[in-house]
C-alpha cells in the first residue's frame, strides 16, 4: 500500500460525510438519527458530517420503507453518491417493510432497490446503536471490514394484496380520479 492510499484510507476513517435518505414512513428513526448530531451524542466531534447534497457523501443513510413514489428517487440518490460509498439503513422500515409491509404503495426494504452495507434493527433504534451502525460503515469504507451488499438486479413489482383479504384496493396510477356520489 502506498503512502497516499494509507492516507486516503485514514481521511475517509476520520472523516465521513453523511447524506440521509428519508424514504417514507412515521420519522421515529428520522428523529433518533437527528439526535446523533446534538451535544449529547455529538457524533461531529468523530468528524462525522452531515451534508445536503449526495455528491459530497461517503455514506447513504436510508429511513423508512421504500415506497412506489421514492424507489426512482433512491436509486438516483444512490448514483449520485461518489464511490466508494456505503449504504446504512436505518430501522425496521429500510429493512423489512416493518408495519408499512403488504401495502399497495410500499416495494419493501432497501436491499430490493439499492445495496444495503449495514443495518441498524430498531423500532426506533437508540442513537447510540445509529452511531455503532455508522462507526460499521466507516470500517467498511476504509477497507477494514469487507462489504456485504450486491446490486440488486432490478426494482420489485409492487404488492398487489388479495382484495378479498383487505377489500377493493382503489387504482393508485388512474389518470382522473373517481367521481363522488
Amino acid at each position: 500500500m502506498s503512502i497516499f492510499d494509507g492516507l486516503v484510507r485514514t481521511a475517509r476513517r476520520r472523516s465521513p460525510w453523511l447524506f440521509h435518505l428519508n424514504s417514507g414512513g412515521c420519522n421515529g428513526c428520522d428523529i433518533e438519527y437527528v439526535a446523533c448530531l446534538t451535544p449529547r451524542y455529538d457524533v461531529e466531534q468523530l468528524g462525522i458530517l452531515q451534508h445536503g447534497s449526495p455528491r459530497h457523501a461517503d455514506v447513504l443513510v436510508v429511513t423508512g420503507p421504500i415506497t412506489r413514489t421514492t424507489a426512482e428517487a433512491a436509486q438516483t440518490v444512490y448514483a449520485q453518491v461518489p464511490d466508494p460509498k456505503v449504504v446504512v439503513a436505518i430501522g425496521t422500515c429500510p429493512s423489512s417493510g416493518n408495519v408499512f409491509a403488504g401495502s399497495p404503495v410500499v416495494l419493501g426494504a432497501a436491499e430490493h432497490v439499492i445495496p444495503v452495507d449495514v443495518y441498524v434493527p430498531g423500532c426506533p433504534p437508540r442513537p447510540d446503536a445509529i452511531i455503532a451502525g455508522i462507526a460499521e460503515a466507516v470500517a467498511i469504507l476504509a477497507g477494514e471490514t469487507p462489504r456485504r451488499a450486491e446490486k440488486p438486479d432490478q426494482l420489485p413489482a409492487s404488492p398487489k394484496p388479495d382484495a378479498s383479504e383487505h377489500g377493493p384496493t382503489p387504482d393508485l396510477d388512474a389518470s382522473e380520479p373517481e367521481a363522488l356520489p
